[in-house]
């Protein structure tokens, strides 16, 4: 080593060290000034002896995760140094001394502790010696702290950079006012706060990059931001700017990246060039190369004076509120490689002068209202086009059956575009796509055998929602673990199986037939999504599907597989959604079905499944839909499902056989929104604790789509057919807000429990087909989100709550078949019911029904329709003699007549008295309950 003693300059970077230690020699190179060891895979304690190296000037260890150091009291020995770069060195044990050792190295200009580990707060420094720091990164570190105000005192701080770090608190309006600050990076801490008019008001003299995306900015952009004239790089990205762009940014000659994406901004995109030619007597913004104000609120039209930016090379206005039509003048912008317009309100048609940009190679115009033609003058000169999103539009594509694009796409994204009749034949020549969205585009017949060459490069596939029909080739040709999704075509045939490995596979809704094969599970292990509901699909599931354990999601849902649930699917543990109903599959529900614990879905209903619920079901402790519907179930609910499903929101056992009371304890499921019981034999009383169910009780304002298996943009969207207005209907994007309480077809008895008034948010009550006793409770107008009412067939008593007029939102009300009585109050919304929602209580009277109530005049003159005779104080004798009246009159011309006809023929004449027998005597059952109930009415 004593050769090595003058030496001054070191460097070992990049190279294999193998984790070996760094040696300790290195710490006796006391002439050592430069020494570089980053990227190196040295491993282990820095050595502390390296703070003998009183020379040394610059020490460079980054890229060295494996190193790690417990203290850095070593560092005052360093002296000179200028350069300290540690960037992913393990600095997780120094706690936060680590600035007051920095501290005491006065000749430090560049520090770099960037993805360090470091955390908790930054402390204050007193007395502040780092008067000659240039250069700061403490980037991607998990410090929970405010800036530190002796930032502020490097006067001489060029580049500043803290993003990522869990900083919070304001930003200090200070920084503006450094006068060699360049480069300013905050971004992604997600909690800092600043007032954009103030803080970007300041002097900024130097400022080329300033970067505060993904933070708690707000406020207004001020017109002083023009005076930044050196800014090179604006990124605003996800805070909570709004207001318009001002228009003297028009003035930022220089700029070359500006980016205020993912704010609120608000208003008009403003044409901030405008009056840009007086800037340095050129043309506004003549070095701009990068221009992205995508995810705003920015509202308008596009600006012609775009097409002057002659050297952009980036222009990103996705998703904001812009309208009206692309300018023409965009086809000028021939450095344009990337334009993204997506996710905006624009409309009209696409200018055929974008066909002009030779440089482009991104092209997303997708999600908008434009419409129109797109010819191949539309890319006559995109030979360099990669990806294209033109999808969500109405877009129709106009092309001649022999056209050979001179671009090779990688992606390609035209979703409910109008592409057929026939299948694209231009695709043929795409030799490099790897991503093919033609969903929903209106084609027509067979797809051709040459694609199936093409899909060999494919990573997705999805051709979904158009008329394909056909047999798909067996086997499926793709890229392995590809996305393929041939959903909602007329393919016909048995399922054909990919020659390699998928992890989503989604043949849905098609007229495929046969079995499942019988070696999925063995050719698909790695499956993550399989749905292949709605087919023709018979036999039973296979064993080795469970095999197949990374499925999330498997729906095999209306077809006609029989048999039993086979075991081995507990092996799948990662399954989050399970739907096999409608098909015909029976026996015991199996119990193993417990072992699933990450299930969030299940549907096993309209099947012939018996016997009681599994006891193991109770394991499912993230489970929010249990639908069992429509099967052979017995026994008694049990309450254990009142006590651990925290995040049930759906539970339907309608439509089976189970018998008991109602356990009480089911209030305790705090998150159910769709209870529905309906159906069953259950008996007793509607406990008073049904009024306590949490989320029932409050009104859903949001609306939540119910996505369970999501997988690359793939999902399986929950759907419920809930009973509401009489008749079942399917919900699927709105499900989360339907709010209903079903106990219909019961024997349930005793009184409406005041308590279920509680359940603010209900939107469909349905209690038909009990006994249920008592009066409506006048508190039944709590309900004001109530779009279904249901009580009928039931022994309901009393008057009909005059407050019903108030549910406005009421569009379905059937009291019928119960003992109310008294009159309706037909005022308000309830004249919007007819006499089908009143009949069969004999004891009401009133509009809409024909009978009226005692005391009404008779607005009908005589002979214009049938009327109620009014009752003049002699009780019901005037009714009475109508009533036999209308007997006698009856037996005369609907009975005697008839007699004659039939009397050649005994045995006719026997039966048909014997009919008119039993209609006689309903009529007169029905005829004294109609006065008991008056009498009782008069009674009250």
């Amino acid at each position: 080593m004593m050769k090595l003693k003058s030496l001054r300059y070191l460097d070992l970077s990049f190279n294999t060290f193998n984790d070996n230690p760094i040696p300790e020699f290195f710490g006796s190179l006391k002439n050592l000034q430069y020494l570089n060891l980053s990227n190196a895979e040295f491993s282990g304690a820095i050595p502390p002896n390296l703070g003998n190296l009183s020379s040394l000037q610059y020490l460079d260890l980054k890229y060295s995760p494996s190193l790690y150091v417990e203290n850095l009291e070593w560092l005052k020995g360093l002296v000179s140094l200028k350069h300290l770069l540690m960037r992913e060195v393990d600095l997780s044990m120094v706690g936060s001394n680590w600035v007051r050792t920095i501290n005491k190295l006065p000749s430090l200009t560049e520090l770099d502790l960037s993805s360090c580990l470091l955390s908790g707060s930054i402390p204050p420094l007193s007395p502040f010696n780092l008067t000659s720091l240039a250069v700061v990164d403490l980037s991607f570190n998990g410090f929970n702290s405010k800036i530190p105000d002796w930032l502020l005192n490097i006067s001489s701080l060029i580049s500043l950079d803290i993003s990522y770090s869990g900083l919070f608190g304001r930003i200090p309006l200070g920084f503006s006012d450094m006068p060699d600050l360049k480069f300013l990076n905050l971004a992604g801490n997600n909690n800092l706060t600043a007032s954009c008019s103030q803080l970007l008001k300041g002097r900024w003299e130097k400022i080329r990059v300033l970067d505060l995306a993904s933070n708690k900015l707000h406020g207004k952009l001020p017109a002083s931001i023009g005076n930044m004239t050196f800014l090179t790089h604006l990124d605003l990205f996800v805070n909570n700017i709004e207001g318009a762009i001002p228009s003297s940014i028009g003035n930022l000659c220089n700029l070359i990246f500006f980016r205020i994406s993912g704010n609120n901004l608000t208003g008009t995109l403003p044409e901030f060039i405008e009056g840009a030619e007086n800037c340095h007597s050129r043309r506004p913004l003549p070095s701009l190369q990068y221009l992205d104000l995508s995810v705003n609120h920015l509202a308008g039209k596009l600006p012609e004076w775009i097409g002057q930016l002659k050297n952009i090379v980036q222009l990103g206005l996705d998703y904001n509120s812009l309208n009206g039509p692309i300018p023409a003048s965009l086809g000028l912008l021939q450095n344009l490689t990337d334009l993204g317009l997506s996710g905006n309100d624009l409309n009209g048609t696409l200018p055929e002068s974008l066909g002009q940009l030779s440089q482009l190679s991104t092209f997303d115009v997708s999600s908008n209202h434009l419409t129109g033609m797109v010819t191949e003058t539309h890319f006559l000169k995109l030979s360099k086009l990669k990806r294209l999103h033109l999808s969500s539009n109405s877009f129709t594509l106009n092309v001649s059956s022999n056209w050979f694009p001179s671009f090779q796409l990688s992606n390609l994204d035209m979703r409910s575009c109008s592409l057929g009749p026939s299948f694209p034949s231009w695709l043929k020549s795409q030799k490099e796509v790897e991503y093919l969205d033609l969903s929903n585009a209106s084609i027509f017949g067979s797809i051709p055998n040459w694609f199936w060459k093409v899909s060999s490069n494919l990573s997705l596939l999805n051709v979904s929602f158009n008329h394909l029909e056909g047999r798909l080739p067996s086997p499926l040709i793709t890229k392995p673990f590809a996305d393929v999704d041939l959903s909602s075509n007329l393919f016909e045939g048995p399922i054909p199986l990919p020659i390699v490995e998928v992890e989503l596979l989604d043949m849905s809704n098609n007229r495929l037939s046969g079995p499942i094969p019988s070696n999925i599970g063995d050719s698909l292990p790695n499956l993550i999504f399989l749905s292949l509901y709605g087919n023709l699909i018979i036999g039973e599931i296979p064993a080795s599907i469970g095999n197949m354990q990374s499925l999330q999601a498997l729906d095999l849902s209306n077809n006609y597989l029989r048999g039993s649930v086979p075991s081995s699917i507990a092996n799948c543990s990662l399954l989050k959604v399970l739907d096999l109903r409608k098909n015909n599959l029976s026996g015991n529900i199996p119990d193993f079905l417990g072992e699933l614990r990450m299930l969030q879905t299940l549907h096993l209903s309209d099947n012939n499944f018996s016997g009681e619920l599994p006891s193991s079901f109770r394991n499912f402790s993230s489970l929010e839909m249990l639908d069992l519907g429509n099967n052979r179930l017995k026994g008694k609910i049990p309450p254990w499902i009142g006590e651990g499903f925290k995040k049930l929101r759906i539970l339907s056992l309608r439509s089976n056989a189970f018998y008991g009371e109602l356990p009480s304890v089911l209030s305790n499921l705090s998150s159910i929104q769709v209870l529905d019981l309906a159906e069953n034999l259950l008996n007793g009383s509607i406990p008073a604790s049904f009024g306590d169910f949490k989320s029932m009780s409050q009104i859903q304002h949001i609306n939540h789509y119910l996505f369970y298996g999501m997988y690359r943009g793939s999902y399986y969207e929950e759907n419920l057919v809930v009973n509401m207005k009489g008749q079942p209907q399917t919900y699927t994007k709105i499900l989360s807000l339907v709010i209903s309480l079903d106990l219909s077809g019961n024997n349930l008895s005793g009184d409406l429990p005041r308590e279920i008034t509680k359940l603010l948010g209900l939107v469909v009550l349905n209690l038909s087909g009990n006994h249920i006793t008592g009066h409506i409770p006048e508190s039944i107008s709590e309900l004001k989100q109530l779009l279904s009412l249901d009580l009928s067939s039931n022994r309901l008593s009393g008057p009909v709550p005059q407050s019903l007029g108030t549910l406005s939102f009421l569009g379905y009300l059937n009291l019928s078949y119960n003992d109310l009585s008294g009159r309706i109050p037909y005022t308000d919304h309830m004249t919007t019911f007819d006499a089908a929602s009143f009949t069969g209580n004999l004891g009401l009277c009133g509009g809409p029904l024909a009978v009226k109530c005692p005391g009404d005049e008779d607005d009908e003159e005589p002979g214009k329709g049938w009327t109620t005779p009014k009752d003049t104080g002699n009780g019901d004798s005037f009714i009475d003699k109508w009533f036999y009246l209308s007997i006698g009159l009856g037996f005369a011309a609907g009975i005697l007549v008839p007699y004659l006809i039939m009397a050649m023929r005994k045995s006719w004449c026997v039966a048909y008295f014997d009919a008119v027998n039993e209609v006689t005597d309903r009529i007169l059952y029905q005829w004294l309950k109609y006065r008991t109930a008056k009498q009782r009415t008069r009674g009250h």
